[in-house]
């Protein structure tokens, strides 16, 4: 992590200030060592270069897995696309200019897709996940000058309040325990006139008829190592199907959705050997996430206003998407009960 980070983070238990200690590593950067809450004594390690607040992965261990597997997969850089890049911006309603100099924080962040467009945007990024995903962003960009990776709960998040211009958390919040806690508890790490963007699956009645909440029941009890195995063997045989149910015309788009596959062809401008392995990737996600919790438009329009934000959007974009400004005015609802142990002993 870089040495200069170090003022944006609190003790995610008290919200004292920590303390470094035992610290290992060169110039700019610590490469390992321990920090100390001062009210508290809570010890947190720092390992790979990555401050660790959380003892276990939890309900986020499946994401940890798969982007380990998929390291590369969803970035730009690798997919030669810019899939990540236009997501990133037409949902965020930012621009590059904007986050320029400015400090950045990626909330479940796993393997960095969007990590990557904040960082060649000129932003000074942290990139935080649940799970061990950390380690393959850190992989992916790291040592960069501009981006410090965590390891942390969004329950509890680790740092002082109102560092942040600008917060964003994508393909994230419906996967976690209690949705409206993990929202809300985003809006304190921003300051007064900071900009958050999120995204979630949308809820509609058509979704009840999809295959995947009728096998999710079984799959999601599955130990990732043993599902991922028959997830490509699925993908391998499902997905050809699929793509012939998706051209037929007119109702191709909403017949494929019976095959409980990811099928992005007409969607993404994939290679045939990339359609599979986005298909294998999200098929996973989606068969082994502990929780899936889609939301309305007006649900998330709702929680943002009940979080003090200003310049309120919340719509609909194959994704139910929503952004806001923080009112200067505004207070923050109490921090939620964490969803998992955060104290730790330092290794």
């Amino acid at each position: 992590m870089r040495r200069e980070s170090l003022r944006l983070f609190r003790c995610p238990v008290c919200r004292s200030a920590l303390g470094l200690s035992e610290d290992r590593g060169v110039s700019g950067m610590i490469e390992a060592g321990t920090l100390t809450c001062v009210g508290c004594k809570a010890l947190y390690p720092i390992r790979g270069a990555i401050p660790r607040f959380v003892t276990l992965e939890g309900y986020s261990n499946t994401f940890g897995f798969q982007w380990k597997l998929f390291r590369r997969t969803q970035l730009d850089s690798f997919s030669d696309t810019s899939i990540s890049h236009d997501r990133f911006f037409r949902q965020s309603g930012w621009t590059p200019h904007e986050l320029r100099g400015r400090t950045v924080l990626d909330v479940g962040c796993g393997a960095g897709r969007f990590t990557e467009i904040a960082l060649k945007s000129g932003g000074e990024v942290v990139s935080m996940d649940c799970s061990e995903a950390v380690d393959a962003c850190r992989a992916n960009f790291a040592p960069h000058e501009r981006l410090t990776v965590v390891q942390g709960d969004v329950y509890r998040l680790p740092f002082v309040p109102g560092s942040f211009d600008f917060v964003y958390c994508f393909g994230v919040l419906q996967h976690t325990p209690d949705v409206q806690q993990a929202f809300l508890a985003l809006a304190e790490p921003l300051r007064p006139g900071g900009r958050l963007a999120v995204d979630l699956y949308p809820k509609s009645r058509a979704h009840l008829l999809w295959p995947k909440y009728w096998i999710r029941p079984l799959t999601r009890r599955v130990p990732p190592a043993r599902l991922f195995p028959l997830v490509e063997r699925m993908v391998k045989v499902l997905l050809p199907l699929s793509l012939k149910l998706g051209r037929v015309p007119s109702i191709g788009r909403k017949l494929r959705h019976i095959i409980p596959v990811a099928n992005y062809e007409g969607r993404l401008p994939l290679s045939r050997d990339q359609l599979e392995q986005w298909s294998i990737l999200d098929t996973f996600d989606m068969l082994a996430a502990r929780y899936d919790q889609p939301q309305t438009a007006p649900t998330m329009e709702a929680w943002f206003r009940l979080a003090g934000f200003e310049s309120i959007e919340a719509f609909k974009d194959g994704l139910v998407v929503g952004r806001g400004t923080r009112g200067f005015g505004a207070g923050l609802p109490n921090r939620p009960a964490s969803c998992q142990p955060t104290q730790q002993v330092a290794d």
